[in-house]
């Protein structure tokens, strides 16, 4: 029996993988569709050839602990054209990277916390040391929904990360990662560095 279960767990491995690959795919194609479809988008369908991304790594796909923080005040986060955006510390996640504990803050926006389509909306900023090197200097975003998180877990998946519209043009208010939110390990996973970046 246990060979058995060895040799479907063995073969299982590779499509398990081709189908995540398919899955990234999928979504990958639908994020650039948004720029094409976003009022306030930095880039045209020209532009899209100069985005660039990590290939599809499972490694970078994790289960989190979500421990909420119910109590938090709100509070400005800055911004890198200077503004302020009002934001609640949510939550924390804590999971493993590369067999190195980690932590990440969940953030929520009052703002649109206000608008019905996006009161669910969950916000990840986040440095780490591939900023500047194969990403964005100024960090990547991860956005979650209230339902993701299930009997206080959740798969945090950095292959979804992406950058902010600062990333491809001046002029946007795009949140700064908070210090708590820097990471310490790499993470070589998601958007990478947009190749017209000025």
């Amino acid at each position: 029996m246990l060979r058995y279960l060895y040799l479907f767990l063995l073969l299982s491995g590779p499509l398990l993988a081709q189908e995540y690959e398919e899955d990234i795919a999928i979504h990958r194609d639908e994020y650039m569709e948004e720029f094409l479809t976003t009022p306030n988008s930095p880039l045209k369908k020209e532009d899209l050839d100069g985005l660039r991304f990590y290939e599809p790594n499972l490694a970078y796909r994790v289960e989190a602990r979500f421990v909420a923080t119910p109590k938090s005040a709100p509070f400005e986060m800055p911004t890198y054209d200077g503004k302020q955006k009002t934001y609640v510390k949510y939550g924390e996640l804590h999971f493993q990277i590369q067999g190195k504990l980690q932590k990440l803050i969940v953030y929520q926006s009052l703002g649109l916390r206000q608008l019905p389509q996006y009161r669910d909306y969950l916000f990840i900023p986040f440095k780490d040391p591939t900023n500047g090197q194969s990403t964005y200097g100024g960090g990547r975003y991860l956005d979650l929904r209230l339902k993701d998180i299930k009997d206080k877990r959740l798969l945090l998946d950095f292959n979804k990360a992406y950058n902010p519209y600062c990333a491809y043009s001046d002029g946007y208010s795009c949140p700064i990662p908070p210090k708590e939110n820097h990471l310490k390990v790499a993470i070589e996973a998601g958007e990478r560095t947009y190749v017209k970046a000025r």
